[in-house]
């Protein structure tokens, strides 16, 4: 059975009257065309049911349709969901990612990999830059005329920054276990290092001190759950009383959880634990755990429609994009007992 032939833009401008320059400038929306010929290309493409191809589109805007991603710290569940969906929705958007993941976040290796993605001629960058030491400022340097979102970073409302409110986001996991009438509430905090980290604990911090409550513990580790299991096994060998415990990943409070089991704790009757993420597994631990759900891929769709935006008009003013995340309430969170004696 014989295919049946695809139509062209050389058909559309053969039955316009028109050239097929005509008809690219009419499918790309540009401004010089006449209000009569731009009828009859419409009338064209609506009567032979053409479709324009992207990669069509692309080629008359001078584009490559691809677009450069500056990685960092993919090995963590952040990280890594976000550059997983940026792939998914650069699809969704008829892009193509290229991604350079760097080891550390020095001046040299983000500008090594910004020459590479410049060599295979990306329309934009997206720069994972969650550190707090990194100099925004040297990045947009060295992008030069490159359109840059930045993601996983400090919020600046004069930058093209797209975030999720973590310092929201940990407020209302320390309100939830505030409600709840917990007083001795502990912090086991990811590296202080990270934007995301420093806000959690900053937002965590908000909220017990409105309260008028002085953590128990406010304690630093490194996102994986063996940190968090080290941390907390250190704390309740400690004997410092705690009935709640707010974690700044749900790695780390799955750590966390098994140095409580291994205490002989009950959960969530002797301690309640909050974590953050909403990992998969988050639903199946024992007790289910109560966490603060970000959407990763809400976060990569606004990342990708905010550098879209800025390829399409270079003059548009840089904004701040930021996603609000969700408590999600589970069975390891509970009123506490009282009192409470710490070490058993």
């Amino acid at each position: 059975m014989q295919k049946a032939k695809l139509t062209t833009i050389n058909d559309v401008a053969a039955r316009a009257g028109v050239s097929y320059q005509t008809v690219s400038r009419v499918i790309n929306q540009h401004p010089s065309v006449s209000k009569q010929a731009l009828e009859r290309v419409q009338e064209a493409i609506q009567a032979l049911k053409y479709q324009p191809s992207n990669a069509a589109r692309h080629l008359a805007k001078q584009q490559s349709a691809m677009i450069g991603v500056i990685s960092y710290g993919t090995l963590h569940y952040g990280p890594a969901q976000t550059l997983a969906s940026l792939e998914r929705e650069a699809h969704e958007l008829s892009y193509t990612l290229s991604n350079v993941n760097v080891t550390d976040l020095s001046f040299a290796q983000i500008s090594a990999a910004i020459q590479t993605l410049r060599r295979q001629r990306v329309d934009g960058l997206i720069i994972f830059a969650p550190l707090i030491d990194i100099e925004h400022t040297d990045l947009e340097s060295i992008c030069a005329d490159l359109p840059v979102v930045f993601t996983a970073t400090e919020p600046q409302p004069k930058r093209a920054v797209t975030a999720i409110d973590q310092f929201t986001g940990a407020r209302l996991g320390a309100q939830h276990l505030l409600q709840l009438g917990h007083q001795h509430i502990a912090l086991l905090n990811g590296p202080l290092d990270w934007y995301d980290a420093l806000l959690r604990q900053q937002g965590w911090l908000s909220a017990l001190q409105r309260a008028g409550i002085t953590p128990a513990a406010d304690l630093e580790s490194d996102w994986t759950a063996a940190g968090g299991y080290q941390q907390i096994s250190a704390l309740l060998e400690s004997g410092t009383p705690f009935t709640g415990l707010l974690v700044a990943n749900d790695q780390m409070a799955l750590g966390a959880l098994r140095a409580l089991h291994q205490h002989n704790y009950k959960l969530p009757e002797d301690v309640s634990i909050v974590g953050f993420d909403d990992i998969p597994e988050s639903a199946f631990l024992e007790p289910p755990l109560t966490t603060i759900h970000q959407d990763f891929a809400a976060l990569a769709h606004q990342s990708l429609l905010q550098l879209k935006a800025c390829m399409e008009h270079p003059n548009l003013k840089q904004h701040l994009r930021v996603l609000i995340p969700e408590l999600i309430i589970r069975s390891s969170t509970t009123t506490p007992k009282q009192p409470f004696r710490g070490k058993k």
